[in-house]
């Protein structure tokens, strides 16, 4: 991961960007180097391309509505939700922002340009840019995009990240942990006998049905699963009753 406290190398001045920036309550596009932007909240930038919906249309578009924003955040396919999903649960992104600019270069005498899915920032500050395409959709014109676009993070501490399909399985589970992320699903009242019936390794349904009826704790239990503090191996099977659940280190 780089440095977000790096300053800028010059390389950083072929690069461009045109983002959407709020002045007196408006939004107006602006257009400035990468050397000089870089360390704008990109994060928290409105997209600058739109999400639309038709008739026919051959592409999954939607918004996915993110308990890290509390907001939506725009998505162009399956495989983008998917990673917004993934974004949205992993608790070491503090926020993140949907086609967030355009990165423009020159190349044989013309500007290129490129928008990435995702702008994420991580709990250290760290910066990270990510495209999302899956491994056999990458048309050279793409991967001369993507390649691009990571020299240009380089020069500014930034990651970047190439991302196609979350595992199936994972995917799955925290798909029906989602569906608990709202906080209302947590009664108080069963938070700490979960941590306490969890303080050690144990199955899930079993151990459940020593703090209460099932029917009633079950939905804290899954917003515990999607805030991490209770954590299990999710990629491994699909989530079940003898699935064994601990409290998180960082719990």
């Amino acid at each position: 991961m780089g440095n977000p406290l790096l300053a800028p190398e010059p390389l950083a001045a072929r690069f461009g960007l045109r983002f959407l920036d709020e002045v007196d309550g408006r939004l107006r596009q602006r257009q400035t180097p990468l050397a000089i932007a870089w360390n704008t909240r990109f994060e928290r930038v409105q997209p600058v391309r739109h999400f639309p919906s038709y008739r026919g249309q051959r592409n999954f578009s939607g918004y996915w509505w993110s308990s890290t924003m509390r907001d939506l955040v725009g998505f162009e396919s399956w495989l983008e939700r998917d990673q917004v999903m993934m974004l949205d649960f992993a608790p070491e992104v503090t926020a993140f922002s949907s086609q967030p600019f355009w990165l423009t270069w020159p190349e044989g005498g013309k500007t290129r340009r490129h928008a990435p899915d995702y702008f994420a920032r991580l709990s250290d500050g760290t910066g990270v840019v990510i495209d999302v395409r899956a491994d056999d959709q990458i048309e050279p014109k793409d991967a001369a995009a993507f390649a691009a676009t990571e020299a240009a993070c380089e020069t500014v501490g930034w990651a970047y990240r190439r991302v196609g399909a979350v595992d199936p399985v994972l995917a799955a589970n925290v798909r029906w942990l989602s569906d608990y992320k709202q906080p209302y699903c947590l009664n108080p009242d069963h938070d700490g006998p979960l941590r306490k019936a969890f303080a050690q390794a144990a199955p899930l349904l079993e151990t459940v049905r020593s703090v209460g009826d099932p029917m009633a704790v079950l939905p804290s239990v899954f917003h515990l699963m999607w805030l991490q503090v209770l954590q299990a191996d999710l990629a491994r099977a699909p989530l079940s009753g003898s699935m064994f659940l601990a409290v998180g280190d960082g719990a």
